[in-house]
C-alpha cells in the first residue's frame, strides 16, 4: 500500500515537496535550488533525499508542462549518476530550454521485474516504469521580460535584405529594430507571426500527448534596404514583453568575390537527459568549432549550410527547441541555411511515393511530415508541395542564391525530382541561366547521396534514379561540386561522371571538370554506416576502397568552403582536434588541382599548410588556433566520438574500419 500524505515545505535555500513511500516513516523530498530560471540553457540543481534502499533503476522524470502525465516526459536521468547515490540522496544539474511551459520533476521507483520488453527507446532500450512515484518537486519556470529566443537568420532572394525568424509564448506584435551602430537601432520593421498545431501532424508520434508540445509562435522578418558588405546590429522584440540582446551580422555584398561557407548535414541536437529518441551529443562539438571559425573571421559575410536531417525531432517536438536554442550563438551571426531530409519529412502517406522507393520512404519524420521544418525555417525562393492533409503545404524544397563567387543550389530528395516535375524544371532552368563570369563556382547540395561507397541498400534505387535524372543536368551545366548528407561519414570523390573518374589533367591527357561529389552527413548523428564489405569477406570488417573514393573520414566534423573568382577550397575539419583533415582545390576552369590530401595539413594545424597560404581567403583562418579557439573552447563540451581518417594517398598509413552500431541513417 502507498500512503501519500500532504507536502510539507520549508524556508530556505531550496523549496521543497514531500511524498511518502512504503515504509510509511521513510519520507523522499525533492528539493530545487529555484523556481524561476533566467533565461533558456539556465540550469536547475535538483537534490533529493531519504530514498530508502536506493536502487540503480531509481530515476528522476523531467516534465513540461508540469501537469503531463508520468507516461509523458520530456526526458530522465538514472539518480546513479549522482555521486554518492546508494545513500539515498544525490544532486543533479540540469539546464533546460524554455518549452512555453513550466517544468516539474519526478522521482520514481522502478524494479528490473517491471521491465517491459515492449516499451522501448530508439536505442531499444526499455523505457523506465511510472508505477511508483516517490516524490514530485514544485513547479518551474523562466522570468518574464527575457525577450524572444531561438534567434536565427537567413538570406532572402535580395542581396540587400536579411529575414530574422524567432519564437515566443504568446502571437503578440513583435519588430526588429537595427542599425549600423550598438547604440544607434535606427531601423525598425515588424514581424508577422504563425504557428501550427497538434492537428496539423501526419502520424505518432508528432500527434500524440508522448511527442506534442505546444511550439510557441514564430516570427518572421526581413531587414530591408543594407549597405553591402556591412556590419549591422540588431535585437528583436517589444517594450512591453522585453527585447532580445543585440546581436551582429555582416550584409551580403555582390560586388565581392569573396565566398565563405560551413557546411554539413545530418547534425541533430544533445540534451543534457536520456530522452525517447537518440540525441546526438557530437553536435555540441560542431557548433562549438564553427563558432571558433565565425571569430576568427572577424567583419567577413559568411552562412552555414546544413544538408537535411536537421534536429532528428523526428516527432517529439521539443528537440526542435532544444536544437534552435544550441545553434542561436551562430545564427544569430550568419545566415542559417537548410534543405530537407528524411527526417524532416518521411511518413506512410506522402504525396509522392513511387513503386521503386518502397524500401526508401517510410517513417523517418515521426509524423511531422515536413510542419515544423517549412515554418521554422523561410528559406529564399517559393517552393513548396501539398501534403494531402489539413497541414500546410510543405516548403523550402528547392532553391538558389549567389554569394561572392559561387552559385548555391538546393533540392529536395523526399520530393519529387525526376524529368518532367516542378522541382526538375526548377533545377535545370537555373544551373542553364548561371551567370559563370560572375558566378564561375556552382555548388548544388541535397539530402541523399548521387554517390557513396557506404553499404547503405535501401537507397539503391533512389541514387539509380538520382544518376539517370539529375547527374546530366550537372555535368551539362559545370557543377563545382555536389554536397550531400545522409551516411554519417565524409567522403570525397575524383570528378565523377557515371561512375567514371574526369582525366584531370593527368599523363598528357585533356581534362574534363565533372562535379566532384562529397559525402558530408558528419556533424553529430552517430549512427554510422559501414562501408561495403569484401564481396569474399562479408564477415570480416575490412572495407576496400574503390579508386574513385579518394578520402573516407570516420571522424565527426564539418566541411569549410573559401572561394574567390580564382579558386575554391572545401576543407574537412575533424572534431577531435578542430584541425583540416582533407583538402579539395578546384580552379574557375574546373580543373581539381589535388586529389588527394596534404601532408602537412594531417600533421599540422591549418596555419602551417602551404595550401591554404597560398590561398589568399584560406588564410585568414590562421588565426584560429592563435586566438579564436581561447575565446570559444569554453563554451562548449567537445565529445570526442571520431575514427581514423582514411586517405587514398600511399604516404600515408592505411587503416582498417570497424562497424560502429548500425545502418540506421
Amino acid at each position: 500500500m502507498v500512503t501519500f500524505l500532504k507536502p510539507i515545505t520549508f524556508l530556505c535555500s531550496f523549496l521543497t515537496i514531500t511524498l511518502f513511500f512504503v515504509p510509511t516513516h521513510q519520507k523522499v523530498t525533492i528539493s530545487l535550488n529555484t523556481t524561476t530560471l533566467p533565461k533558456s540553457g539556465d540550469a536547475v540543481l535538483i537534490q533529493w533525499s531519504g530514498i530508502a534502499d536506493p536502487s540503480s533503476l531509481d530515476w528522476l522524470g523531467i516534465y513540461s508542462p508540469s501537469t503531463s502525465s508520468h507516461a509523458d516526459f520530456v526526458g530522465y536521468v538514472f539518480l546513479k549518476s549522482s555521486p554518492g547515490w546508494e545513500s539515498g540522496s544525490g544532486r543533479v544539474s540540469v539546464p533546460l530550454v524554455n518549452l512555453r511551459s513550466n517544468y516539474s520533476f519526478r522521482i520514481f521507483r522502478w524494479t528490473e521485474s517491471e521491465i517491459n520488453p515492449k516499451k522501448r527507446d530508439h536505442d531499444r532500450n526499455p523505457l523506465p516504469g511510472t508505477r511508483h512515484l516517490l516524490a514530485e518537486s514544485p513547479e518551474l519556470g523562466f522570468g518574464p521580460g527575457r525577450g524572444p529566443e531561438q534567434i536565427h537568420l537567413a538570406y532572402t532572394d535580395r542581396e540587400d535584405e536579411m529575414r530574422v525568424m524567432f519564437v515566443t509564448g504568446d502571437g503578440g506584435e513583435r519588430r526588429m529594430r537595427y542599425g549600423e551602430r550598438r547604440d544607434a537601432l535606427g531601423e525598425v520593421a515588424v514581424a508577422r507571426v504563425g504557428r501550427y498545431e497538434r492537428e496539423d501532424m501526419c502520424d505518432a508520434p508528432a500527434n500524440e500527448s508522448v511527442g506534442w508540445r505546444d511550439p510557441g509562435f514564430i516570427h518572421d522578418g526581413v531587414m530591408r534596404n543594407l549597405k553591402k558588405g556591412v556590419k549591422y546590429y540588431y535585437q528583436v522584440g517589444s517594450d512591453s514583453k522585453g527585447w532580445s540582446a543585440i546581436h551582429s551580422f555582416m550584409s551580403r555584398n555582390g560586388d565581392s568575390d569573396e565566398t565563405i561557407a560551413f557546411m554539413f548535414g545530418d547534425m541533430g541536437a544533445a540534451t543534457p537527459y536520456t530522452t525517447f529518441i537518440r540525441t546526438q551529443e557530437e553536435s555540441l562539438s560542431t557548433v562549438k568549432w564553427i563558432l571558433r571559425d565565425i571569430e576568427a573571421l572577424g567583419d567577413k559575410p559568411a552562412f552555414v549550410s546544413h544538408i537535411g536531417d536537421i534536429s532528428y525531432a523526428r516527432g517529439y517536438a521539443w528537440i526542435w527547441d532544444q536544437f534552435f536554442n544550441q545553434i542561436e550563438p551562430i545564427a544569430s551571426r550568419v545566415p542559417y541555411h537548410v534543405c530537407i531530409g528524411n527526417h524532416e519529412y518521411d511518413w506512410p502517406l506522402q504525396p509522392w511515393k513511387p513503386d521503386w522507393s518502397w524500401s526508401i520512404y517510410g517513417k523517418d519524420g515521426g509524423g511531422e511530415c515536413g510542419v515544423p521544418y517549412s515554418l521554422r525555417f523561410n528559406m529564399p525562393g517559393n517552393s513548396s508541395e501539398p501534403t494531402g492533409t489539413r497541414a500546410p503545404a510543405t516548403r523550402n524544397l528547392y532553391y538558389s542564391f549567389d554569394m561572392g563567387s559561387v552559385h548555391f543550389v538546393y533540392l529536395s530528395t523526399e520530393t519529387n525530382f525526376l524529368q518532367g516535375s516542378k522541382q526538375y524544371e526548377f533545377i535545370k532552368r537555373d544551373l542553364e541561366s548561371v551567370n559563370q563570369s560572375k558566378t564561375p563556382f556552382v555548388v548544388v547540395q541535397g539530402h541523399r547521396p548521387m554517390y557513396t561507397t557506404s553499404n547503405e541498400i535501401r537507397d539503391a534505387p533512389i541514387r539509380e534514379k538520382m544518376l539517370k535524372h539529375l547527374e546530366p543536368l550537372f555535368v551539362k551545366n559545370n557543377v563545382t561540386l555536389a554536397l550531400w548528407g545522409h551516411v554519417h561519414r565524409y567522403e570525397r570523390f575524383c570528378p565523377l561522371n557515371n561512375f567514371t573518374c574526369g582525366s584531370q589533367g593527368r599523363n598528357g591527357l585533356n581534362w574534363k571538370g565533372y562535379p566532384v561529389h562529397v559525402v558530408i552527413g558528419m556533424a553529430g548523428q552517430d549512427w554510422q554506416p559501414i562501408w561495403k564489405p569484401r564481396p569474399d569477406h562479408t564477415d570480416v570488417p575490412i572495407f576496400p576502397q574503390p579508386k574513385q573514393s579518394m578520402y573516407r573520414g570516420g571522424e565527426f566534423g564539418y566541411t569549410r568552403l573559401i572561394a574567390t573568382k580564382e579558386k575554391l577550397t572545401l576543407s574537412y575539419v575533424g572534431n577531435h582536434d578542430g584541425k583540416v583533415h582533407d583538402v579539395v582545390e578546384v580552379l574557375a576552369s574546373g580543373e581539381v588541382l589535388n586529389s588527394g590530401i596534404s601532408r602537412d595539413i594531417v600533421d599540422g594545424d591549418i596555419s602551417q599548410s602551404k595550401t591554404m597560404h597560398d590561398h589568399g581567403v584560406e588564410s585568414t583562418f590562421s588565426f584560429f588556433v592563435k586566438g579564436a579557439s581561447i575565446l570559444v573552447l569554453g563554451a562548449f563540451i567537445g565529445y570526442v566520438l571520431g575514427f581514423i581518417s582514411h586517405a587514398r594517398k600511399g604516404a600515408l598509413p592505411r587503416n582498417n574500419w570497424t562497424p560502429v552500431k548500425s545502418e540506421e541513417t
